[in-house]
């Protein structure tokens, strides 16, 4: 008698992200909400403690178990800020950064460090213009977004409305945001004040790009 087939199911890809406000989660939970035909999990977390080095615990400790990828969302202008501020005699938080990005891309190939600088309003600026400017502070950069989307606020209820909710205000200039995204370039430790925005390697992705072309 032949002995019937294994049926092998497709394991569903799940994407872990460590963020470290709830502007990145109620993001992430449209991109979700709306994109119902992609075939990944996305889980957002934010630690329970958000200095650097527990964002970093965290990534590390994603990226050991069941997630296909762990993104690590950061946004830039925060580092910057307390890097500035730190005593001379203590560590750069900034160079703590550097030092965490670089074991977190050598060691931990499920791993992917996203850069916003100064912030994830960046990104959703580069859907309505290609921009190279360099803003010192994410109000700065919430300024010139709320030229285009004039209610813009930080609140769950603006991001989350259904049928009006971040991701649909957007949904249209995509693409036009992954190229401008593209455009600018990745993170360079001789150069972190530049402005940058590497959300196009969550769309670029292996288990994502073929959704967004």
């Amino acid at each position: 008698m032949r002995k019937p087939k294994k049926i092998r199911h497709k394991t569903i890809p799940s994407f872990a992200f460590v963020v470290d406000g709830k502007t990145e989660v109620w993001y992430l939970q449209m991109l979700k909400r709306n994109e119902r035909g992609i075939r990944v999990n996305i889980k957002p977390e934010i630690p329970s403690k958000k200095s650097l080095e527990d964002q970093y615990n965290l990534v590390c400790s994603l990226s050991g178990k069941e997630f296909t990828k762990v993104f690590w969302i950061i946004d830039l202008d925060t580092v910057i800020k307390e890097d500035s501020e730190a005593p001379k005699a203590k560590k750069s938080p900034l160079k703590n950064f550097e030092n965490y990005r670089a074991d977190l891309i050598t060691n931990y190939p499920n791993v992917i460090v996203i850069v916003n600088n100064p912030c994830i309003e960046f990104w959703f600026l580069l859907h309505f213009e290609k921009t190279s400017k360099y803003f010192e502070t994410c109000l700065k950069a919430e300024t010139q977004l709320k030229k285009y989307l004039k209610n813009y606020e930080k609140t769950q209820k603006f991001f989350t409305k259904q049928n009006d909710d971040i991701y649909l205000k957007l949904k249209t200039k995509l693409n036009t945001a992954i190229d401008n995204s593209f455009a600018l370039g990745y993170f360079e430790n001789k150069n972190p004040t530049k402005a940058m925005c590497e959300m196009d390697l969550l769309f670029k992705s292996e288990e994502l790009q073929s959704y967004f072309e």
